[in-house]
């Protein structure tokens, strides 16, 4: 074995040009950047769109979560599908289904809501198929030594696509009757730029190698490296293959079960499980989904808050340059724990802005002369804010000494002050519906002025500024490169369904969970569960970097495993100086 290693390290350099590769990627990578422009856009449509179709709470979370859960359901269809029918028509199907829901969502009439959320269920089916198969296809046509890199691209255009989304939706949300409408379908011209694009791409190498097609696979060898000669990667992944032929027949179930059995191959199931649940369940899609939100209780108004959510995305976009440089020269491993140790003070950060701002809430200083409860019940804005039928007026400047808990107008669209008509000193400029618009005034009913709005936007920005180099892209490449080829499709495709089950857990709880224990106590909470994430993978993570996929099999390898391994290995090969040759042909 070690003169077998030392001709490994001798060996040309048979990576071929760049150039193919890098095209490839980002036309896969595209269904990156539509997961992450649906994450980011419903937050911004569902104010307009809640209104339009009169939503209630349960409809809303509906419309929000199925998509969720219908990603979660068809990762693991794809998983079935990549298999059988290849990466590049999953990648494919992928595209044409989000085209087809983003147009229906796009059309949906607004006293048809069942439409809407059909559509919703399309999109993630879309979402589902590509979370899944473009890592794969992208990890399989990349040369060892900047794999890493061009998985991280998809995490990028997520990123991109969340970008997008903000400005997109800060861009239409003045329309107030067809702006969601645009929000939803844009969506759909990158899918079709993606479907028609990938026409001219080629199946996945070791895929068909898999499937028997040994030429097609060197002919699809020699477009992506852009050599004649790829003889060398493609003994390696036809050893690979034939290694591994009677386990290829399996179905998704007989291929889980054969999978817990070996146990290599568990144990990167396990890893990759557990990146993914934690690269959930740090919260970061609250600051997807809820960016907005989080600003508006911090303290700043929803005309700012729209448009201040773009800093944290913008953020996120760059920070994931560095993952892309990195994830090469430091290693996966160091990476992301370094990203949980950032996420880890981005949350206390979060925690503890949250926190000050609650203990020093504005008082209810100023109260009108009826014995409604709005007026007479709450001390202070943020007891006020939490009734729904309540919002908090101050003078401006003067929200500690100028400050009345009021009535909320529940059918205007903004939700300003009720008119009050049982009081002799009420001031019809006071924060209602008609005047708001004044320089007097401001209202709020789901957030309180505060000195501590700047913890907010440092705490999210410091939150993707660790997350975005580490935690983001690299579960998808490590999960991409562990598995050995007969379990990579069912591995990554279980791997990406809990990714979703822990985004629909994060999404489903966080409301409740700052209703429960308030917004400080949820940050908290999340940081408690990064720390555990960080302690666990700090035993069980290992460095894949320019490592063969090959090879990044035997790092999983006990050394019982190993050694039955090399046993059979020489009943079936005879060793010479050329490498491996299958002795039963000679």
């Amino acid at each position: 074995m070690g003169e077998k290693l030392d001709m490994e390290e001798k060996r040309p350099d048979e990576s071929g040009s760049k150039f193919y590769v890098i095209v490839l990627t980002m036309f896969a990578t595209i269904g990156g950047l539509l997961f992450g422009y649906d994450t980011g856009i419903i937050s911004g449509s569902m104010l307009l769109i809640r209104d339009d179709f009169q939503l209630s709470e349960i409809w809303q979370s509906a419309i929000v979560s199925s998509t969720i859960g219908a990603a979660a359901v068809f990762s693991l269809i794809a998983g079935v599908l990549v298999d059988k029918i290849g990466r590049k028509k999953v990648i494919m199907m992928a595209s044409f289904i989000f085209t087809a829901g983003a147009i229906l969502m796009a059309v949906s009439p607004v006293d048809k809501k069942e439409i809407l959320l059909i559509g919703r269920l399309i999109v993630g089916a879309g979402i589902g198929f590509a979370s899944m198969s473009v890592p794969v296809y992208v990890a399989e046509a990349a040369p060892s030594h900047i794999r890493g890199s061009l998985v991280t691209v998809n995490q990028l255009f997520i990123t991109v696509g969340i970008l997008l989304s903000s400005i997109i939706a800060g861009a239409f949300s003045t329309d107030k009757e067809n702006g969601w409408r645009y929000m939803l379908g844009i969506a759909g011209v990158p899918s079709v730029i993606q479907f028609f694009g990938f026409f001219f791409l080629p199946e996945s190498p070791r895929w068909l190698v898999g499937q028997g097609r040994v030429d097609e696979a060197t002919k699809a060898l020699k477009k992506i490296r852009g050599l004649d000669n790829v003889d060398r990667e493609m003994s390696e992944i036809e050893k690979s293959v034939e290694e591994t032929k009677e386990q290829n027949k399996y179905n998704m179930l007989q291929c889980f079960v054969l999978m817990v059995k070996t146990q290599p191959v568990r144990r990167a199931l396990v890893l990759g499980c557990t990146l993914q649940l934690f690269q959930q369940l740090c919260g970061i899609n609250t600051v997807i989904y809820y960016s907005g939100s989080i600003l508006r209780v911090s303290g700043f108004p929803s005309s700012l808050a729209i448009w201040l959510s773009c800093i944290p995305f913008t953020v996120n976009f760059l920070c994931t340059f560095i993952g892309i440089y990195a994830v090469e020269k430091a290693g996966r491993r160091v990476l992301t724990l370094l990203s949980f140790i950032g996420i880890i003070i981005a949350l206390i950060v979060l925690g503890a802005g949250f926190q000050l701002s609650e203990k020093n809430s504005p008082p209810i200083s100023l109260r009108l002369d009826n014995s409604s409860t709005c007026h007479t019940k709450y001390d202070s804005c943020n007891s006020c804010i939490k009734d729904e039928n309540c919002g908090f007026c101050w003078q401006e400047g003067m929200e500690s000494t100028a400050g009345w808990c009021l009535h909320v107008y529940k059918d205007h669209p903004e939700r300003y002050a009720m008119p009050e008509g049982n009081t002799t000193h009420y001031n019809e400029s006071l924060c209602n519906a008609t005047n708001y618009d004044t320089e007097k005034y401001n209202w709020a009913n789901d957030f309180c002025p505060t000195d501590y709005s700047w913890m907010a936007v440092l705490g999210l920005a410091l939150f993707v500024i660790a997350f975005a180099p580490g935690l983001g892209p690299n579960p998808w490449t490590i999960n991409s490169e562990i598995y050995p080829l007969w379990a990579r499709g069912t591995g990554t495709s279980l791997a990406t369904c809990v990714n979703w089950i822990g985004n629909l857990i994060v999404s489903f709880t966080f409301l409740l969970l700052l209703k429960t224990i308030t917004t400080y106590g949820t940050f908290y909470l999340f940081c408690g569960i990064s720390f555990l994430g960080m302690s666990i993978l700090f035993f069980i993570l290992p460095e894949t970097k320019n490592k063969t996929l090959e090879e990044v099999e035997e790092l999983f390898m006990s050394k019982e495993y190993k050694a039955k391994r090399e046993e059979e290995q020489k009943k079936k090969y005879q060793y010479d100086n050329s490498g491996y040759v299958d002795s039963s042909k000679m």
